[in-house]
């Protein structure tokens, strides 16, 4: 039986992994590798910032998970683990759905002989008062579009209103 090595999380760290282990044991039949990803692409999260300024369109940027599986011998599953049942060496996905609610893959379980954790970091406000009430992070790529999303408008604004001469008031940290 195929040795399967189940990776969830699908960032620099785990998209890496399944890349190397796909080109070397994926393509020889020598280990069956799998990433879990809640999301159909990857974005490099250091190039968050400039997807937030504006100047990376993050479609230009994207590694489509399924097109990397493919080209590097593994598979990609889509899901976030809901469960994990070491005993039974089994992670749990919950289903995954649209922007409309309407299910694209179903809840399912994937049996693994190594499972390798690699669901990443996200934004340390390191309690600063304030921060997390009024501050936008940087995770995904969708709090760095909504970011740009928001200078813009109050560019707009700011150039529509008289008497501001233009001038938005940021802070970033």
């Amino acid at each position: 039986m195929t040795h399967r090595i189940v990776i969830v999380g699908g960032g620099a760290g785990g998209l890496e992994l399944a890349t190397r282990l796909g080109r070397t044991l994926g393509k020889r039949g020598k280990a069956r590798v799998t990433l879990i990803d809640a999301n159909l692409t990857h974005i490099w999260k250091p190039l968050l910032h400039e997807v937030a300024a504006g100047s990376l369109n993050s479609s230009a940027d994207e590694l489509n998970y399924v097109a990397q599986a493919k080209w590097n011998h593994f598979e990609f599953q889509m899901g976030r683990m809901s469960d994990l049942e070491r005993e039974r060496k089994c992670v749990h996905l919950a289903a995954s759905f649209d922007e409309h609610g309407v299910e694209l893959v179903p809840a399912r379980t994937l049996s693994y002989d190594t499972l390798v954790i690699a669901v990443g970091s996200t934004t340390n406000d390191f309690g600063t008062k304030g921060a997390a009430e009024h501050c936008i992070f940087l995770d995904t790529r969708e709090q760095a579009e909504r970011f740009h999303r928001q200078l813009l408008s109050r560019y707009m604004r700011a150039h529509a209103s008289e008497g501001h001469h233009g001038t938005i008031n940021m802070a970033i940290v």
